[in-house]
């Protein structure tokens, strides 16, 4: 039992009944949809977030970075209260609370951490170099949940990073940026396998508005601490619609839908098609910014897309074709 575990089994109001079904392996709610139904929408929501790239661009040359956090979580944790009021007051417990802030101290870590690597490295390597979750997502689950880690998981996983970098990189050499941006991808990872951990027992919807609660808050500090204000001129009807895209599809809709896919679906499926991000960014900029589809892309879009086949089939079929010759 790990020291979160530990923690939040302490003396505190009981879990409700909604939240933990009589039977542990039954799926609750929205759980009783296909798992093939949570996989399409986690695919969505990776094209979509890889469409927010060319979005986030604008917003960022206006706003600093951590303002524009700031706006985005607390205006989707503000959502999520208005929405399910009743549901954050009648599990305002030790469990919900302290799972809820680690999922946001997670994901703070993970988006500064991403942010600052940023600025010291290129765009395509720290796309490719975020999209590593996808790796390191199976292997902690299976020490923090004993989720089963099989060869499958792993190929898949290693063809998914190769077709990334096929897609985002440009060159090898490594940097602080780097080395930044790899330590976000790890709290990526991290927040990751502690939904799909903790959300089977717990109100999703509940530890999803701590966790936007606990980001926004952290980002308006660092913000009021760190950052000059920008002048009153930015803020056009243009930034504020890009901020309510942002907070109301990208954030709220988005990382809600994650959040309840990761307890439905197994973390490395999920971390695999949520990577999907990466690619998608680049795939945008061929559609929509006039970039040219070269052989590398091709081929680098192929290696996702068998990844995605061989953690989804294991390749299942090959082998009846193979035994009926």
């Amino acid at each position: 039992m790990s020291f979160l575990d530990r923690y939040i089994h302490g003396a505190d109001a009981p879990v409700a009944p909604e939240d933990r079904g009589a039977d542990p392996h039954m799926l609750r709610g929205a759980g009783a949809r296909s798992p093939l139904f949570w996989k399409l929408l986690l695919v969505a929501m990776a094209l979509m977030w890889g469409f927010s790239f060319f979005v986030m661009k604008d917003a960022l040359d206006l706003l600093p970075t951590f303002m524009l956090l700031a706006c985005r979580f607390l205006a989707a944790a503000l959502i999520m209260f208005v929405l399910f009021f009743r549901r954050v007051r009648a599990h305002l417990n030790r469990r919900n609370l302290v799972v809820g802030i680690v999922m946001g101290l997670l994901m703070w870590g993970a988006y500064s951490l991403q942010t600052l690597g940023l600025g010291e490295t290129t765009a395509g390597k720290n796309a490719f170099l975020t999209g590593t979750y996808c790796i390191l997502v199976p292997f902690i689950s299976h020490v923090m949940s004993g989720e089963p880690l099989t060869r499958y998981n792993v190929g898949a996983a290693l063809l998914c990073l190769f077709g990334i970098g096929l897609v985002a990189l440009d060159s090898l050499a490594m940097n602080v940026g780097d080395a930044l941006t790899l330590a976000g991808a790890l709290f990526f990872a991290l927040q990751m396998a502690v939904v799909s951990h903790y959300g089977r027992n717990l109100d999703i919807n509940v530890i999803t508005f701590w966790m936007f609660f606990t980001v926004g808050a952290l980002s308006a500090v660092v913000s009021v601490l760190f950052e000059s204000a920008p002048p009153s001129s930015v803020w056009t009807p243009q930034l504020v619609g890009t901020l309510v895209f942002l907070a109301v599809f990208c954030t709220c809709m988005g990382m809600l839908i994650q959040n309840v896919a990761l307890v439905h679906v197994p973390s490395s499926i999920g971390s695999l098609l949520l990577s999907l991000e990466s690619p998608s960014g680049v795939l945008f900029s061929v559609l929509l910014a006039n970039e040219v589809l070269s052989g590398r892309l091709i081929a680098g879009f192929a290696l996702i897309f068998i990844s995605i086949v061989l953690s989804e089939t294991h390749f299942a079929f090959l082998r009846t074709v193979l035994r009926r010759r």
